[in-house]
């Protein structure tokens, strides 16, 4: 799965979705730091990606674009470090692969993942 990690994430998370087989580029590699969301989404759409981030603003997005595209995979944890979500992001990437293919929002919290089917 290729995944474009936002701003508000560490590089380190390019490193350790590497470990398991995901292509990860971190947006300051890609684009401009004080880029717009709307910017990241639109290059996270045109090139495949689906966007890994901390914020909601991506969410609201999707929401008032209805968009089909690009999903969005959301960490609401505390700490959002690899060395202490990289578990719960994997098990989602995986459970979720197919509705993350399709479109979807997938938000992951120290207790569980959830899914939502775009467009919503």
């Amino acid at each position: 799965m290729k995944v474009l990690v936002d701003m508000n994430l560490s590089p380190e998370w390019c490193v350790t979705l590497a470990k398991y087989g995901h292509e990860a580029v971190h947006w300051s590699r890609v684009g401009a730091r004080n880029a717009p969301d709307a910017e990241i989404m639109d290059y996270a759409r045109d090139n495949g990606y689906l966007v890994f981030t901390h914020d909601l603003d991506f969410a609201a997005i999707l929401a008032a674009t209805k968009a089909n595209a690009p999903s969005v995979l959301q960490l609401r944890m505390q700490d959002i470090l690899p060395a202490a979500a990289e578990t719960i992001v994997v098990n989602a990437l995986n459970q979720f692969a197919d509705e993350l293919v399709a479109g979807a929002l997938i938000t992951v919290d120290a207790l569980r993942a959830r899914a939502r089917i775009l467009p919503f």
